[in-house]
């Protein structure tokens, strides 16, 4: 009989400390690390993403990051081949890949054989829609998919004008719900699904809080402003969290202080949906990160990894 392929995935809320975990993890099972963040494949967003730092990179290879261009869409579908690259290079090497991200789409395709309908790019719509959405906002066009397709609009954020927009796609040429035609084709792999969740919300929120003002404190603004010079106000990822409320900030639409809290507050928000999403994922090993140390809850991860391996 084949051997069954081991996965590691953390998942969980922003600020719960997935990456910290899955560097740790992977030391001690010698293994590299596959991000399952939508953001962290494009360059130079880097503050604003809580990407790994240089030192960190340095310390796990980390597979996912820095792959694309921020002038370009990457569609999920580009993710999961690359994504599915690695890990089959880390299965020839016998080794257990480390899947680490709050990118559920990322994750449910990687892993659970997410199928996204396959549909040619129309860019003469995708025109019409960003320019729809730069005339009345982002909302407007999120609310024309949710009017459409609600499940599917329950799943994305209003600011993912791309994914939004590529919904909008799918049911324009097909005449079909996104979410009718999405089917799955489970890998054969054994996947131990580590959720990291918090069990006091305050604490979470905290966290969340604290992660702001750092990336405030690390040059956010100047990141941003770095951002605009170099690829324009008009793409997408400008329009993302962390990046809208600094941007809104630079065009004198809120104070500073204004744009830290909202950002916190979206943050919060986005923290809510994450769990939502991750919580509909069955046979889950969660883990509280307010309950124990950090090293004890390594120690414990790691342990319930191994007697599940």
């Amino acid at each position: 009989m084949k051997k069954q392929n081991n996965v590691i995935a953390i998942i969980g809320p922003t600020a719960t400390g997935k990456s910290d975990l899955a560097i740790r993890l992977a030391l001690d099972f010698n293994t590299e690390i596959i991000s399952a963040d939508s953001r962290l494949v494009y360059k130079d967003f880097n503050i604003g993403t809580a990407k790994p730092t240089e030192e960190e990179l340095m310390k796990v290879k980390h597979h996912c990051i820095d792959i694309a261009s921020p002038s370009d869409d990457f569609s999920v579908t580009e993710y999961r081949t690359v994504a599915q690259k690695a890990m089959d290079k880390l299965f020839e090497e016998n080794k257990t890949p480390i899947i680490a991200g709050g990118t559920g789409f990322y994750v449910k395709s990687l892993l659970e054989g997410l199928n996204i309908p396959q549909v040619e790019a129309d860019e003469e719509f995708r025109k019409e829609m960003k320019e729809l959405a730069q005339k009345n906002g982002n909302e407007y066009l999120y609310n024309i998919l949710k009017s459409k397709d609600e499940e599917i609009a329950q799943k994305l954020h209003p600011n993912d004008t791309f994914r939004v927009i590529r919904a909008l796609e799918v049911i324009e040429k097909t005449g079909k719900k996104m979410s009718s035609q999405q089917t799955k084709n489970a890998p054969d792999y054994n996947i131990i699904y580590v959720f990291l969740d918090a069990l006091e919300r305050d604490f979470l929120y905290e966290r969340i809080n604290k992660r702001v003002d750092i990336m405030i404190y690390m040059g956010l603004v100047e990141e941003v402003k770095n951002l605009i010079a170099k690829y324009g106000k008009t793409i997408s990822l400008l329009k993302t969290l962390g990046y809208k409320e600094i941007s809104e900030y630079l065009d004198n639409e809120l104070t500073l202080e204004e744009a830290t809290e909202l950002l916190k507050k979206n943050t919060r928000n986005f923290a809510k949906r994450q769990l939502t999403w991750f919580r509909a994922i069955e046979n889950t090993h969660k883990f509280y990160i307010d309950e124990c140390s950090k090293d004890e809850l390594v120690e414990k991860v790691k342990n319930t990894c191994i007697s599940m391996m």
